[in-house]
């Protein structure tokens, strides 16, 4: 029952932890404007969150560390939560080097911050959904 709860919101989760992600992406390129030779950033959300999807599936999570002694503690490190980044191409070229279009940037921006809202929905209501279907009547 528990597996079947956590299977039907991981997606939601993963979808959200990932909007978190692109939003202080976009907030560090708008930061970065004005920075000479800045490079924006940006990274393509369906394939990370297939990605995260099928990592999450997966049966081992995080990295196995290794021991030199026999003394040691056995242990595993947390999976790693970073996307993969990629460099925007400039629409315009500026002459100090640096790619981020402000306009691109503020739209990118406000859509992740309504896409966000949008999954907040979403997972509010499914959540009232099965806690109704919980209640006794």
């Amino acid at each position: 029952m528990i597996d079947q709860l956590s299977g039907a919101l991981n997606l939601h989760q993963e979808a959200l932890n990932l909007r978190v992600e692109r939003q202080k992406v976009l907030a560090s390129n708008i930061a970065n404007a004005d920075t000479p030779n800045y490079k924006a950033r940006d990274f393509d959300f369906s394939s990370e969150l297939s990605r995260a999807m099928k990592q999450g599936q997966g049966s081992s999570e995080g990295l196995a560390l290794s021991t030199t002694s026999s003394r040691h503690i056995p242990a595993q490190a947390p999976a790693s939560s970073g996307v993969d980044l990629l460099y925007r191409v400039p629409s315009q070229p500026s002459l100090d080097g640096n790619t981020v279009d402000m306009d691109a940037e503020r739209a990118q921006f406000a859509d992740n911050a309504v896409r966000y809202q949008a999954a907040i929905t979403v997972l509010s209501s499914k959540i009232q959904g099965l806690k109704s279907a919980m209640q006794p009547e």
